[in-house]
């Protein structure tokens, strides 16, 4: 009996060939689409997860309050860790970690290596789970001259792994040098770690270089707590949340901790409450699979159905033969369970094809392992799907009578009719909310991308100052200003974005609450090459004395302090009066999605970790190549590593623009398969009325009404769906721009736009079925199908 129903599936098979690879391209499309946003969505959810305290594993957050509501931070003061370490039993470990955001430059006797580093407490190894190829995780970083370094960063340094600790090497950031004895060497990051690094230092050189600013108002680390087993962490937040009081009594800041693991995914907060982050992203695209996987069982179910006039005599005599219901359900299930295992191996196929390029998409390393968890998965995916697709078409065919089907009488119940055109709604209301949530996504990207940010980030490129750049500065910003091509050079402590930010400012009528303020050191003429405008006062210039002791800021901070004249008032800063000596207009230094926040610059000309260049237009190569031959003379060993500054404010919208790219691929597939499923109705509904379209061509009906007369009722379903999909469209793009402080505004065009973009699309699949079945014989029609 087996084999009898797998030859009749198969005989089923060859005979709806069309409806077969239909069904095939649907499912398949929607299987593929799903096993890669599982794999996205997989990584995601376990990222950070692979730390032994995981549970235990939290990392401190500051609040800020002040008169516009309460600013969330990761960074907090440095002396933190150790003294909740002291004060506070909950706490098994306690880790500072240096917030440095810059490659620091590690050198033996012949190789200058860039490289990411951190300066890190001594219990890193106890809190985190990396693991270590050479050396004690309790000692590494017990010495103050101790480094730790990857194996990466050990092959391109000494060309192996082996018998390195106790060997001495440089490192190197601004004028900050000292030679350190590697007692460790780390395996590779897993890319499973949020965090990414190639070395670390002991915290207590970090203690060294900032000296006295290493202090309770000065946020510059980030601290990380493993606390006992068992420890309630809201009681515990309660604990510490005033605790900077005790050791800065007029601070504003207060304390929480966060789940580690957490932050990844849910790292973004609004006033004070967590509003969400990247798991925004997982679970739209979590939706979107499910939403995609639907639509192809909805074809199978609209296809199915569409063919079953022509099995009705099958079942019939199966019937009369005494065939019971259920085994006719089996049979069709059978079908559909078939058909979803074949759409799986072909799915499988597509994701290993898609597999590469969706990586490089998405930034990640997806790998498709056939592990026992992703096979359970996967499987039970596809089953389920066999069931949903088959289960509808599975009842409806065996519960035709077998006299109306002996007769190819088939009963049309409303119910049915309805369920059909209910699923073509869902399906093109979801196609409709996808097209408007893509052109939403491009808007929005377009206006970061072309938007005045008040400053010019077109042509201009910057470097690190190492070795003897930065030993003779002043020289060699001379030197290259006289390349051809150099419209400007200047120096600076950090790119505007990478800022640093301090409560340590005090003003005439400042109040009780602490404000923060970012912080960015630029030497003479970095307002200049950035094309910052100003808005009043002057900028630094070395035609006036002690500009080091001067400040200028931007709108934004004179606002905060309610400053009329600020040209030549006096602020404090860290305990130093400064003049204010210009205002330069807002510009926005960070991405959209924040709000221009209060700046100020002070001069520091020794101070340059970053050398930035602005380039006249069209003569970057030159140019660029006789900079390299300038940094060669001046570091020899050392190599040029430049970026553009514009490259970096994209960076600030990977995020955005990965989701606009795959939001637009899965929308086209989403529009696709439901164009499948339309198609699917349309063929259903020309096979029911062949014999009314028959006799209308007798009487004289033009092929063009009979589409006209096929095609209105598919455009009434299309129009339902545009209806409906509408408003739930729009609320869904306003909720999405809310992530941003800057915005575009919902155009009703975007709406609209969509709307008959569905329109002409559901006309056009529904019109190539409606042109074949016009063009149908009226014999044809008129005989007994």
């Amino acid at each position: 009996m087996f084999q009898h129903s797998l030859l009749l599936i198969y005989r089923n098979f060859k005979r709806f060939r069309s409806t077969f690879l239909i069904n095939l391209i649907g499912l398949s499309t929607g299987l593929a689409c799903t096993v890669l946003i599982f794999l996205w969505v997989n990584d995601e959810l376990r990222k950070d997860k692979f730390h032994e305290n995981d549970r235990q594993l939290f990392q401190v957050m500051t609040n800020h309050h002040n008169r516009e509501g309460v600013v969330t931070w990761k960074v907090s003061p440095g002396n933190l860790g150790e003294a909740l370490a002291a004060e506070m039993p909950e706490v098994t470990y306690a880790v500072s970690s240096s917030d440095i955001p810059d490659k620091f430059t590690l050198s033996n006797e012949e190789k200058h290596i860039r490289a990411a580093g951190q300066f890190v407490s001594k219990d890193f190894f106890n809190t985190f789970s990396y693991a270590l190829l050479q050396g004690d995780k309790n000692q590494v970083l017990a010495s103050k001259n101790a480094i730790v370094i990857s194996e990466e960063l050990a092959l391109k340094l000494f060309n192996t792994t082996e018998n390195l600790v106790g060997k001495t090497i440089n490192w190197q950031i601004l004028h900050f040098h000292k030679p350190v004895v590697i007692a460790g060497v780390f395996k590779t990051i897993p890319s499973g770690s949020s965090e990414q690094f190639d070395f670390l230092l002991s915290f207590e050189e970090f203690r060294d270089m900032l000296g006295d600013g290493l202090h309770w108002d000065n946020h510059n680390a980030r601290t990380y707590l493993v606390l006992r087993e068992g420890t309630d962490a809201q009681k515990f937040n309660q604990k510490i949340g005033s605790f900077l009081k005790s050791k800065a009594p007029n601070t504003n800041v207060t304390l929480f901790a966060t789940p580690f693991s957490d932050l990844y995914l849910y790292g973004n907060y609004e006033n004070g409450v967590q509003t969400g982050g990247r798991i925004v992203y997982v679970r739209l695209f979590s939706l979107i699979a499910l939403f995609i996987l639907l639509i192809a069982c909805i074809n199978f179910m609209n296809l199915s159905t569409a063919k079953a006039s022509r099995r009705i005599k099958e079942v019939g005599i199966k019937k009369a033969m005494g065939a019971s219901r259920q085994s006719l359900v089996l049979q069709y299930l059978g079908e559909s369970l078939l058909m979803s295992l074949a759409s799986l191996i072909v799915a499988l196929m597509l994701v290993e094809l898609s597999l590469a390029p969706f990586s490089a998409l998405t930034g990640k390393q997806l790998t498709l392992h056939y592990e026992p968890q992703f096979v359970l998965v996967i499987l039970g995916i596809t089953l389920l799907t066999g069931f949903l697709a088959g289960s509808y078409p599975a009842l409806y065919l065996s519960g035709f009578t077998p006299a109306a089907v002996l007769r190819g009488k088939l009963d049309t119940l409303a119910g049915e009719l309805w369920a059909r055109k209910g699923l073509v709604v869902f399906q093109f209301t979801l196609s409709v909310i996808l097209i408007v949530s893509v052109l939403v996504v491009y808007k929005q990207n377009h206006y970061a991308q072309t938007k005045n940010l008040g400053y010019s980030k077109d042509n201009v490129i910057y470097f690190d100052a190492e070795g003897q750049v930065q030993d003779k500065l002043e020289t060699f910003l001379a030197e290259v200003k006289k390349i051809p091509g150099v419209v400007n050079a200047s120096s600076g402590g950090s790119i505007i974005s990478d800022y640093s930010s301090t409560t340590g400012l005090a003003w005439r009528g400042k109040g009780n609450e602490n404000i923060a303020f970012q912080n960015v050191v630029v030497n003479y003429g970095m307002i200049e090459v950035l094309g910052i405008q100003l808005k009043e006062g002057r900028t630094f210039s070395r035609r006036f004395a002690a500009d080091t002791a001067k400040i200028i800021f931007n709108e934004a901070a004179v606002k905060t302090m309610a400053m009329k004249n600020p040209v030549g008032e006096v602020v404090n800063l860290w305990g130093e009066n400064r003049k204010i000596i210009g205002v330069v207009k807002d510009f926005h230094f960070q991405s959209l999605h924040e709000g221009i926040k209060p700046m100020f610059f002070r001069l520091q000309p020794q101070t340059a970790i970053k050398v930035m260049l602005k380039i006249e237009a069209g003569r970057e190569r030159e140019t660029i190549a006789q900079l390299q031959q300038l940094y060669k003379a001046y570091n020899p060993g050392f190599i040029l590593d430049y970026r553009f500054l514009n490259e970096d404010y994209q960076e600030l919208y990977a995020a955005e623009q990965r989701v606009a790219v795959l939001s637009r691929y899965f929308a086209g597939l989403a529009v696709l398969i439901s164009c499948l499923g339309l198609f699917g109705l349309a063929a259903f509904t020309a096979e029911r009325r062949l014999k009314e379209i028959g006799i209308r061509k007798v009487l004289g009906a033009s092929e063009a009404s009979i589409v006209f007369l096929l095609s209105v009722d598919f455009t009434k379903l299309v129009l339902a769906a545009i209806l409906i999909a509408l408003p739930l469209s729009y609320l869904i793009a306003d909720y999405w721009l809310h992530n941003f402080a800057y915005r575009i505004e919902l155009a009703w065009w975007y709406f609209a736009g969509a709307g008959l973009l569905a329109l002409v699309i559901s006309w056009f699949t529904v019109g190539m079925q409606a042109v074949k079945a016009s063009r149908i014989s009226p014999s044809q029609c008129l005989k007994d199908v």
